[in-house]
């Protein structure tokens, strides 16, 4: 097992800039669920169609994941239940990734451990070891369907939204007694 520290946790610090694609159009940034909200586990549906509305669900998600700062946001962490990941990994926020309907259609036996974090836990890091490598299949924003095998980072900033999308936060690959004193944290921190 090989332990990676990672200074970009999935839903970690990024610095913000506007992207310019999206300033042509109106946008909106989406709330972004806490855990322990049950709707964190509704297990989203698959998309029938990439249309107009899952654009701007797109663009809204991007938007809001900049905003946050994050690089990595499902669609089930802004209380939207369906199959849709934004995903950026670089410094200047120009290289927006986007997975419709993702599947991971294999996973190496290796494992890392990488520290994660989330947009829908705030200020909470852990390690969670998942496959080194994934390969997966989605739909871009235009319906076009695309592989990818992702490694790294990638790799485990996918696995930890396909897991959103799945009903799980990454909390619960921790012990019981850390989920605990998560929930503990966070609701003392939400009574302020």
């Amino acid at each position: 097992m090989t332990s990676y520290r990672s200074s970009w946790p999935c839903a970690a610090l990024v610095w913000h800039k506007r992207r310019p694609e999206f300033a042509m159009s109106v946008m909106s940034l989406l709330p972004i669920l806490q855990y322990p909200d049950p709707r964190l586990h509704k297990v989203a549906k698959p998309v029938a169609k990439v249309d107009d509305r899952i654009r701007k669900l797109v663009r809204d998600m991007a938007e809001t994941m900049y905003d946050a700062p994050g690089i990595g946001l499902a669609a089930t962490q802004v209380d939207v239940h369906e199959r849709v990941v934004v995903i950026d990994l670089s410094e200047d926020n120009k290289h927006l990734q986007v997975f419709i309907n993702p599947e991971i259609l294999w996973s190496s036996p290796e494992r890392k451990t990488y520290e994660e974090g989330c947009l829908s836990v705030p200020g909470v890091y852990d390690e969670v070891e998942r496959p080194a490598s994934v390969k997966v299949r989605a739909l871009d924003d235009q319906g076009k369907a695309f592989e990818i095998d992702a490694e790294g980072l990638l790799a485990v900033c996918i696995q930890h939204e396909i897991d959103h999308l799945n009903g799980k936060v990454f909390v619960e690959y921790l012990s019981r007694l850390k989920q605990d004193r998560i929930r503990t944290k966070i609701k003392k921190a939400q009574r302020g």
